[in-house]
């Protein structure tokens, strides 16, 4: 058996606090996953689940709350899940083993993160203090293994080597073919009036030089900013695919989701694209394409070095350094642009993307 991505689309990405900020994640995600079906020639009817990837928001299983707000029929239950960053490309892997395991012919998997509407959240104390508010959550039981994520990009800089001026070179090549790049048709819906990913800008060396130091060689001019976004795929079953002539299909040859080393979150997609390039018996140099997540600059290099991946085939338009990092959309988002990369040229395509805690996801598209 096998499983197509039929469609996929995405919003465009705004930072936190522009475009999208007043959207709920229903209003934020609806309008995506109604676009992804049209997209697929399917209607809300033919959905068998919705699985939906969110790290951020305040529960009440967001994967629900979006199928309804799009008009899904009620017998669509909606799962929500949360692996941090990787959750979005993590709900398209699901999505396959639901179809591959014959528990579904349609699927509409992806993520929505809303960084301007999540909510505050609280830590109580159980000897009655006041409740203290905190931004990251933990990733680990021991807090001198669960380092900040930005402090653990530095830690691989000085690791690795890989210099500031290296990271900044990454982030202003990445503005630049954000900046050239012109969406492929059907990637993107317009939602707000916005036409396209707000944050992309002219990132010179001057810029990078002023950026303020978050941690060593990482700066704001090399990590991504927090955002907002949406992003689903349609994933199909071979009777779907079948009844559309396979006209505008992409398979989904292999996935895998595996941790690493806690302490460095940056390194852990090594671990799963060198299982799901063996396993598919596919070499580095036989991609034609690749996704690598841009959390921080230090990150894809390291990936894309260890992984031995042709850099020019790498994020072609642009990555999450030029858009913005919507967490639980940011894997969704890479495997919606590999997928229409893959309808313009097609070939074998690499997705990748690491989260928190040491854990890092890969998928293996072709077309």
């Amino acid at each position: 058996m096998t499983a197509y991505i039929a469609a996929a689309c995405r919003s465009p990405v705004a930072p936190r606090g522009g475009g999208f900020a007043a959207l709920s994640l229903d209003a934020l995600g609806a309008p995506v996953l109604l676009a992804a079906l049209a997209q697929a020639n399917l209607t809300p009817r033919d959905v068998d689940e919705v699985i939906l990837s969110n790290a951020l928001g305040a529960g009440g299983n967001p994967a629900r709350i979006v199928a309804l707000a799009a008009g899904l029929p009620d017998h669509v239950a909606g799962l929500s899940i949360d692996r941090q960053c990787a959750g979005g490309m993590d709900a398209i892997l699901l999505a396959r083993m639901m179809v591959l395991a014959g528990e579904a012919d349609v699927v509409v998997a992806g993520g929505v993160e809303s960084y301007s509407r999540r909510p505050v959240r609280l830590r109580t104390h159980p000897d009655g203090r006041p409740p203290e508010a905190y931004d990251q959550a933990s990733f680990t039981p021991w807090p001198d293994r669960d380092p900040h994520m930005t402090a653990a990009a530095a830690a691989l800089a000085r690791s690795t080597g890989i210099s500031r001026a290296s990271q900044d070179n990454w982030a202003m090549t990445s503005h630049a073919k954000a900046r050239a790049a012109i969406a492929s048709p059907g990637e993107m819906i317009v939602l707000e009036k916005l036409e396209r990913d707000t944050f992309t800008r002219n990132l010179t060396p001057q810029l990078c030089q002023r950026a303020r130091v978050l941690s060593g060689s990482v700066t704001t001019a090399n990590t991504a900013v927090a955002a907002d976004a949406a992003a689903f795929c349609v994933v199909v079953s071979e009777k779907i695919a079948a009844r559309a002539s396979r006209a505008g299909m992409v398979e989904i040859i292999a996935g895998a989701t595996r941790g690493s080393t806690p302490e460095q979150p940056g390194t852990a997609p090594l671990v799963a694209i060198r299982e799901v390039l063996s396993r598919c018996g596919v070499t580095p140099q036989a991609l034609s394409a690749a996704e690598v997540m841009e959390a921080y600059a230090v990150q894809a290099i390291a990936c894309v070095e260890g992984a031995g991946i042709d850099p020019e085939i790498v994020n072609t338009d642009g990555g999450a350094l030029a858009r913005g990092h919507p967490i639980g959309a940011s894997g969704a988002i890479n495997a919606v642009r590999l997928y229409h990369r893959l309808r313009a040229h097609p070939g074998t395509g690499l997705a990748t993307i690491a989260a928190a805690g040491g854990i890092g996801t890969a998928m293996i598209l072709r077309a």
